[in-house]
């Protein structure tokens, strides 16, 4: 079984940034792609908090990009690479100069992969924001929430990270394979709005189709519908209520003991979903959520528990399937590679650089290197 995954020989520059950008890499590093990251010589920004997740699965170099000297060992190092990428605001790399012009230059097969907030060009190009106001811009954060409270930010999932980051990520592979074809290099450019505008597919397509309301929490998904929502348990904890199809429907409501027959046709009906949400709050209020995950255990009714963090990497399906593995230094789980396959098994192949450590490959002005390890075994030392 190959050990390398299925990017094995892929060589990444990452230009160090913070977001959805390290995000991306990191994908990219867990199918095996070799990944250097370049950081700043003085230290990261104020603006930046080590992860010691997402950032996994690279080595380190340190450059002064801001002088001719960085640059041009930037340049070498892209010279030898598959992917370089990038997350700075529009203009800042052509200024700097290693934007795409002067990279493919030094190589033409080159994927220049660049992820920006609102695209390269436009009237938002050069404006600063975070998840929260780019999915406020795509209709995504106003269909989150209940009706008639304020919309809720689903975290940074949506548009940092299922948004930009994903698309980064597919369109640089995209580009990988049709580099190999045609040989020739190309710039992938992807944004945060309109990532996370293609995540609403779905939606935009029921809104076609006259199955989506533009008033928030009034649809199927939204919390709307009262058998597609979370229900608190006797103990606090919750339960998360999935039954859409009629089957599941009609054995969530035996599991749960709800005989009022005139529930029963509720399913589709919307002038009954308040008594049925009435019902299945009542229900679930009887018992805990441990109590009722024994209860639906076995059942096909779409019903599973809430879990935190920690629940949810002590699961025995995830211990079974090996999806959390421990962050290295700490007690704490991580979630391991995904998706897996007989190239790509579900490990996380290398703990989070020391930033600036010595890079096999980075020579010249404007690398800070480490000491150089003694060789073993007729090898030369990598860097971390």
């Amino acid at each position: 079984m190959p050990e390398g995954g299925p990017l094995a020989g892929v060589r990444v520059v990452e230009l160090a940034g913070i977001g959805p950008g390290p995000y991306a890499v990191m994908l990219l590093a867990d199918m095996g792609a070799d990944v250097v990251r370049v950081d700043r010589v003085g230290g990261p920004g104020a603006d930046y908090t080590p992860n010691p997740v997402i950032e996994r699965g690279r080595r380190s170099v340190a450059l002064d990009l801001k002088q001719a000297d960085g640059v041009a060992v930037l340049l070498d190092l892209v010279a030898a690479a598959d992917v370089l990428v990038e997350s700075y605001r529009p203009g800042v790399a052509e200024r700097l100069g290693f934007g795409p012009d002067r990279c493919l230059a030094a190589n033409p097969r080159l994927v220049y992969g660049r992820l920006s907030a609102f695209g390269q060009d436009g009237p938002l190009a050069t404006v600063v924001g975070h998840d929260v106001n780019y999915i406020g811009m795509t209709g995504a954060l106003h269909s989150i929430g209940r009706a008639g409270e304020r919309p809720v930010p689903p975290l940074n999932l949506v548009g940092d990270l299922g948004g930009g980051a994903a698309s980064l990520a597919f369109g640089v592979v995209c580009a990988l394979l049709e580099s190999r074809t045609s040989g020739r290099g190309q710039v992938v450019d992807a944004n945060v709005l309109e990532s996370t505008a293609s995540l609403l597919g779905l939606v935009h397509g029921l809104r076609a189709q006259g199955r989506w309301s533009g008033e928030r929490g009034t649809n199927l998904l939204d919390t709307g519908c009262p058998y597609y929502d979370v229900y608190t348990c006797a103990d606090g904890r919750w339960m998360a209520f999935g039954a859409i199809e009629e089957r599941f429907f009609r054995t969530a409501l035996e599991v749960l003991g709800v005989e009022d027959p005139s529930l029963r046709g509720a399913h589709k009906d919307r002038t009954r979903w308040p008594a049925l949400r009435a019902a299945l709050t009542v229900a679930f209020a009887r018992r805990t959520r441990d109590a009722w995950t024994a209860a639906f255990e076995g059942r096909e009714a779409c019903v599973s528990p809430v879990l935190d963090l920690d629940e949810a990497a002590a699961h025995p399906h995830a211990v079974a399937r090996g999806g959390y593995a421990p962050i290295p230094g700490s007690d704490l789980p991580q979630p391991t590679p995904t998706p897996g396959s007989a190239a790509a098994p579900r490990r996380c192949r290398r703990r989070p650089p020391r930033r600036g450590a010595r890079c096999r490959g980075a020579r010249g002005a404007g690398v800070r290197r480490r000491p150089r390890r003694r060789a073993r075994r007729g090898r030369r030392g990598g860097g971390s």
